[in-house]
């Protein structure tokens, strides 16, 4: 598996971008249920089955698929998505102000993928222009891993902490792959004066600043540590590897993208494993005890989707669960509640306790916290009827990764 660092590894980040988290119907009508299915052990069901970069990379410039055709790794592409898909697959990073936005938009745009992603993307009606990017061989090498946790898991109950150790195991894996590998150093000066005389030469490194009492603590990166990096490669060995996981994540996508599109049902929300739609998958998409089939979790009677991981939800057994990314269940929240927030500039305020710690004064304060809630058009364009009550969204669209009105 590649350990990859320098400008290589900060290349094909870019086509880390997550699982795909979307809301494109806010609510069902009456006498409609909702279907909740989840996916069973999404990323390791990628990963026992699927070929994964490795070796040494090779650098290309142009269209490597002219030379060879069945080349295989991440690729720089001009991307022009087809103006007729409701729910577009492919994601990227936009900027809007200071916040980076990853969503799946129309329109035109420059970015990296990985080349599976791309062919399955060309099934849609997505065209792409290859100028370079990194060639890989390829080899399935998670199969043995995957199998071995996944029976220790199905071996023991939920509550047996070995079925949650194996669980950890599979699923977390992909994400070890994926840290930076580029840490920052710390230093502790004990004087005002080498304090002084670093700043002077290394300001521009420093990240954080932290009084403690007559000491200063200064968080930096060595940009001679970056520099050597990037002539002789990574010095030191911290077992990761950023083709693996944004293999893994874009077979997630990529598995994902085939219950998007689907004329059988109406999609109103996805999550990174999960689908919301309005009538049961075909038999042959669901078992709960196979790896990569769907599993039923809930039919609804009644659903709100305000936003990514902000949901509403009444079973047809009665069962009331509620989300709200960032806002502690503790903190209670009724279906009017959600129903109000459908209403265009609709606010709702709780307060909830939080702990807050500061490094400088060495304590931890339990402090009252305000948090906001309402719809949010982060992802995808908010569509509002003539009493200006949210009814649907629909995908932004871009050039170059600017948002443009249409």
């Amino acid at each position: 598996m590649p350990q990859l660092s320098g400008q290589i590894a900060k290349d094909i980040r870019q086509s880390y971008t997550g699982g795909a988290v979307d809301m494109y119907i806010p609510t069902n009508e009456e006498n409609t249920k909702i279907y909740a299915y989840d996916v069973n052990s999404l990323y390791p069901a990628q990963m026992e089955n699927n070929f994964m970069p490795i070796g040494r990379p090779i650098f290309f410039k142009g269209d490597v698929r002219i030379s060879d055709p069945n080349a295989f790794g991440f690729f720089y592409c001009k991307i022009i998505a087809p103006d007729n898909l409701e729910h577009p697959i492919l994601q990227t990073h936009v900027k809007i102000g200071n916040d980076t936005r990853t969503i799946a938009p129309l329109g035109e745009w420059y970015d990296m993928l990985f080349s599976p992603e791309m062919d399955n993307a060309i099934k849609y009606g997505y065209r792409f222009e290859i100028l370079w990017g990194y060639k890989f061989q390829h080899k399935i090498l998670f199969k043995n891993y995957v199998q071995c946790l996944y029976n220790l898991r199905s071996k023991f109950d939920k509550s047996n902490p070995l079925n949650y150790t194996a669980k950890l195991l599979l699923n977390s894996l992909y994400g070890r792959f994926g840290m930076i590998d580029s840490f920052p150093d710390i230093t502790i000066f004990n004087s005002e004066k080498s304090y002084s005389k670093f700043m002077k030469d290394h300001a521009e490194e420093v990240m954080k600043i932290v009084e403690l009492g007559d000491k200063i603590l200064i968080q930096h990166r060595s940009n001679e540590k970056d520099q050597q990096t990037e002539l002789y490669g990574n010095l030191e060995t911290h077992n990761v590897s950023i083709v693996i996981a944004a293999a893994i994540t874009a077979y997630a996508r990529i598995h994902m993208s085939q219950f998007k599109n689907n004329s059988n049902y109406n999609l109103y929300y996805s999550d990174t494993d999960s689908i919301y739609i309005d009538k049961p998958l075909n038999k042959s998409l669901v078992n709960n005890k196979v790896l990569g089939l769907m599993k039923l979790e809930n039919v609804l009677n009644k659903a709100i989707f305000l936003a990514p991981k902000m949901y509403y939800f009444e079973t047809i057994e009665g069962d009331i669960v509620y989300k709200v990314k960032g806002l502690k269940h503790e903190v209670e929240l009724t279906k009017l509640d959600f129903e109000n927030l459908l209403i265009k500039q609709s606010i709702l305020e709780k307060f909830q306790d939080k702990w807050i710690r500061n490094i400088s004064d060495g304590n931890i304060q339990v402090r009252n916290d305000l948090y906001t809630l309402q719809v949010t058009n982060n992802k995808r364009e908010l569509i509002f009827n003539e009493n200006n009550k949210l009814i649907s969204t629909k995908p932004y669209k871009i050039a170059d990764k600017d948002i443009v009105k249409v």
